[in-house]
C-alpha cells in the first residue's frame, strides 16, 4: 500500500503546476510569473469615445472662433431686443467652427461647417446639448460659423449652460458655392444629424462632457430642419434619438404645399394683373412666360435678390407642375408620429409662413397618434408676425427646455 502512495499524490502535483500557470496567464499582462518580463503582445486600449466615421458625420476639422465674456454678452442684449430678452447670461462662451461630412440635394457627399459654442463652467461640469438651426439668410456673413456674436442666439444660449450646435447648413460656410438645398427634407434633415455625430466626436476629443440631454429647436426655416431632422432620427433608429428629449419649432413651412399656396395668394394680392391668371391647382397649364413670372415673384417672397448664396429651388418645379405627391414625398416634413414632445409656436398674423402649416401639422400628427405629445402655441404679440415672434420664441423655447434641461 505504502508503495503506491507516491503514485497517488502526483497527480495533485501536476493540478498545482497547472493551477499556477492559470494565474500566471491571468496576470501576465501586470508582470511575469518567475519576475521576466512579458514579451507577448499587449492588450489593444478600450476607445476613449465614440470612432469618427468614414463618410457622412464625419469630423474633418476644428477651428477656434473667439471666447465671449458673459458681461460682454449681456450688454450686447441690453442694445438690441431683436432676438432674446430677459435672460441673464451665466457664463462667457467659447466657439468654434466645426468641418464635416454630409450630404448635397443630389446625395452627394459634400464638406459642410457649423458652429459649436461651449459655456465655460468648472472642470467636471457636464451640459445639455441644444442644437438650433437658425431661420432663412440670404447672405453666407451670417451663416452661424461666419457670424459669432455677443447677441447671437446660439451665443446666447450657450451663455445660459447648454452646449449649443448650429449648423450652417449646405451652401453656407465652407460649403458656399454648392446651392442650398432649400426645403428639401433629406439634405436638410442630414445637415442637423450629421452635425449631431461629429460634434460628439470633437466633444469626445476635447474634453467637453455633456449630460446625455438633447433638445432640438429651430425658427422658420430653422423650423423645418428642426422637424425633418427629428423626423429622420426617429425613422433611421439614429443612436442620437435616446438622448432627444424634445423639438421646439417656430413658424415653419413644415407643410410645403400649404406654404407656397400662401404665397401664391400674397403674389394675387400684391399684383392682381399677375394674380387673375393664376388659378390654384392649375399652374401647369399656365403658358410657359406667365409661368416663369409667377415663379419669380414668388422666389421674391422666398429670396431677395441681393442673396450672395445660390439656392436649390427644385421644389418649385414640383409646385409648378401641380406635383403634390412629389412636395409630400421630397419636401414636406408635417405627417408623421413624434415619439417625444413636439412643441409647436406660431403667430397666427403671420404673412411670411400661413399659420396654416403648423395648424396642418397639428391636426396630422394628432391623427397618426401623437396625442398630447404635440401642441401648439400662439405668439401673442400684436401686431405680431414672422419677424417680431422671433424673441417671443425664443422665450418659449426656454421656457420648454428650461422645464427638463439638467446641469445649467
Amino acid at each position: 500500500m505504502s508503495a503506491s502512495l507516491p503514485a497517488l499524490r502526483q497527480p495533485s502535483i501536476l493540478l498545482r503546476a497547472l493551477r499556477a500557470a492559470a494565474s500566471c496567464a491571468v496576470v501576465a499582462a501586470l508582470a511575469a510569473c518567475g519576475g521576466g518580463r512579458d514579451e507577448g503582445p499587449e492588450r489593444p486600449e478600450p476607445p476613449a469615445g465614440p470612432v469618427n466615421p468614414d463618410g457622412r458625420g464625419s469630423l474633418k476639422a476644428s477651428t477656434p472662433l473667439a471666447t465671449i465674456a458673459a458681461a460682454d454678452i449681456a450688454a450686447a442684449l441690453a442694445l438690441d431686443n431683436t432676438r432674446v430678452q430677459g435672460v441673464v447670461p451665466r457664463y462667457a462662451v467659447a466657439s468654434w467652427r466645426l468641418e464635416y461630412t454630409t450630404l448635397d440635394a443630389d446625395g452627394r457627399e459634400v464638406r459642410a461647417s457649423g458652429l459649436v459654442s461651449v459655456p465655460q463652467k468648472p472642470p467636471g461640469s457636464a451640459s445639455p446639448v441644444l442644437s438650433y438651426q437658425h431661420g432663412t439668410i440670404f447672405r453666407d456673413a451670417e451663416a452661424p460659423s461666419n457670424n459669432v456674436q455677443p447677441n447671437e442666439v446660439a451665443v446666447v444660449l450657450a451663455s445660459l449652460g447648454f452646449v449649443v450646435l448650429a449648423p450652417d447648413y449646405v451652401g453656407f460656410g465652407v460649403s458656399r458655392g454648392t446651392p442650398h438645398p432649400y426645403l428639401q427634407a433629406t439634405p436638410s434633415a442630414a445637415a442637423v444629424n450629421d452635425f449631431l455625430t461629429a460634434s460628439e466626436v470633437w466633444r469626445a476629443r476635447n474634453q467637453v462632457a455633456d449630460n446625455g440631454q438633447l433638445f432640438l429647436s429651430g425658427y422658420s426655416e430653422g423650423g423645418y430642419v428642426t422637424m425633418a431632422a427629428h423626423r429622420e432620427l426617429q425613422a433611421s433608429g439614429s443612436p442620437h434619438l435616446a438622448r432627444l428629449r424634445m423639438s421646439v419649432v417656430g413658424a415653419g413651412p413644415y407643410d410645403v404645399q400649404t406654404t407656397l399656396d400662401g404665397l401664391i395668394d400674397l403674389v394675387r394680392d400684391e399684383q392682381p394683373v399677375l394674380g387673375a391668371l393664376i388659378n390654384p391647382g392649375f399652374l401647369r397649364y399656365l403658358g410657359g412666360s406667365v409661368q416663369r413670372e409667377v415663379r419669380r415673384a414668388v422666389l421674391r417672397g422666398l429670396i431677395p435678390d441681393d442673396a450672395d448664396v445660390a439656392y436649390d429651388t427644385r421644389f418649385l418645379d414640383d409646385f409648378f407642375a401641380d406635383d403634390t405627391r412629389a412636395i409630400l414625398q421630397k419636401s414636406s416634413v408635417y405627417d408623421w408620429r413624434p415619439q417625444v414632445p413636439v412643441f409647436l409656436f406660431h403667430s397666427p398674423r403671420d404673412k411670411t409662413v400661413p399659420y396654416a402649416s403648423s395648424v396642418r401639422t397639428l391636426e396630422a400628427m394628432r391623427q397618426r397618434g401623437a396625442g398630447e405629445l404635440v401642441s401648439l402655441s400662439d405668439c401673442r404679440l400684436v401686431p405680431g408676425g414672422h419677424i417680431p415672434c422671433v424673441p417671443p420664441f425664443v422665450a418659449f423655447l426656454l421656457e420648454q427646455v428650461g422645464a427638463v434641461a439638467q446641469g445649467l
